[in-house]
């Protein structure tokens, strides 16, 4: 990639807090009118990064390109805009205030910068709340209201740190169509997020960072096939069938039961309605998983246990009551052993279904092998 193509060029860039290496030398490079996504634990150097790449702290060591000019620089921060993680919009100000300080701030003229704030509260639902003082906004307000501010100089590039964390479903759907249309319009965006859901669906490619080190850069389709590797079979029998006998079906990892899957279920459906910030679980260690005991013998075992108060068989209450969630890194393998296992002990497999790694598995994965290298 040349330079002329570039919006974000980092080099061996370094940062440290006393004893505590919080950047370690990472590089990465980040195209004109592109959605970089920018993961990583917390603590992991996120935000760091932004605030070097913003001119808010200094770096240590290495070199920081953004839009051909030295990050932290006037010309830099000129085409920037910027939504940090906490919002800081003047509280005793209206939204509207807010928004003509920034121009101020930016030297826009008056009348260009009055069309452009309309324009942004419209496409942002703050238009009818523009008079209030913005300590009587709701947090997604809020949001919405510094990331109108970010984009009232009508920058080149925009820096989002964690723009949906908190937030409502109907105030993170309506930031995200923003960014959709942006990226659209050829802006270069870079951004933090915890939702990996988030992450997948805008970014273009995406870094992961842990303990300071880059550990991962593609794009989120190749990190969730390369990186991911564990595939996930829920299958039902027509009986109840031990954890321990179905460790021991070759190309099985780990199993999950179906209350461990519902939780799952359930606590993943609870953080996308809830305005809060989305966990990180799942992935090959996750609640309620038994792993394998260590390598085995081949073949279809056997050891059927029925158990004591089971449902009828046929009922759609056993097929759930029977479900199991299997972790495998060859499909073909298990899928092959699971119909051999059946034929062997004469049952039937009422629930079949094969499920790629999610961009969350692969994330999961490549921070944990990050953690014990």
């Amino acid at each position: 990639m040349s330079s002329n193509d570039c919006a974000i060029e980092v080099s061996n860039l370094t940062k440290h807090y006393g004893p505590i290496l919080a950047v370690d030398h990472i590089g990465f490079e980040v195209k004109k009118g592109e959605l970089f996504g920018f993961l990583g634990p917390n603590g992991a150097g996120k935000t760091t990064t932004i605030r070097m790449l913003t001119g808010v702290i200094k770096k240590d060591e290495g070199e920081a390109q953004v839009m051909g000019y030295p990050a932290g620089s006037l010309p830099a921060k000129q085409l920037s805009g910027v939504v940090p993680e906490l919002a800081n919009a003047y509280m005793d100000l209206s939204g509207w205030g807010n928004l003509m300080l920034m121009a101020e701030l930016y030297r826009t003229p008056v009348s260009e910068a009055k069309k452009r704030a309309m324009a942004l509260l419209e496409q942002l639902g703050l238009h009818e709340r523009k008079d209030s003082k913005v300590m009587t906004y709701s947090m997604g307000m809020r949001k919405r209201l510094i990331l109108a501010m970010a984009l009232l100089n009508d920058p080149e590039i925009l820096f989002l740190d964690e723009p949906t964390s908190g937030l409502d479903v109907q105030s993170a759907r309506s930031i995200r169509a923003m960014l959709r249309n942006l990226r659209k319009e050829g802006k270069t965006i870079l951004l933090t997020t915890h939702n990996m859901d988030e992450a997948a669906e805008l970014s273009d490619r995406l870094a992961i960072i842990n303990h300071g080190k880059l550990v991962a850069l593609d794009a989120p389709d190749n990190l969730r096939i390369t990186a991911g590797r564990v595939y996930l079979i829920d299958v039902a029998f027509d009986k109840p069938v031990s954890n321990e006998t179905l460790l021991k079906i070759p190309g099985v990892n780990r199993v999950e039961q179906a209350q461990a899957i519902e939780a799952a279920e359930s606590m993943r459906m609870q953080a996308a309605m809830m305005p809060t910030r989305p966990g990180m679980g799942g992935g090959v260690g996750g609640p309620g998983g038994i792993r394998r005991p260590g390598p085995g013998g081949g073949g279809a075992p056997s050891g059927i246990e029925p158990q004591a108060g089971a449902p009828e068989a046929g009922s759609a209450e056993k097929d759930e009551s029977n479900r199991v969630r299997l972790y495998t890194e060859d499909t073909t393998k298990l899928i092959t052993s699971l119909v051999d296992f059946s034929r062997a002990n004469s049952l039937q497999m009422k629930i079949l279904n094969v499920r790629s790694p999610s961009l969350e598995d692969a994330f999961v994965r490549l921070t944990e092998e990050a953690k014990h290298d």
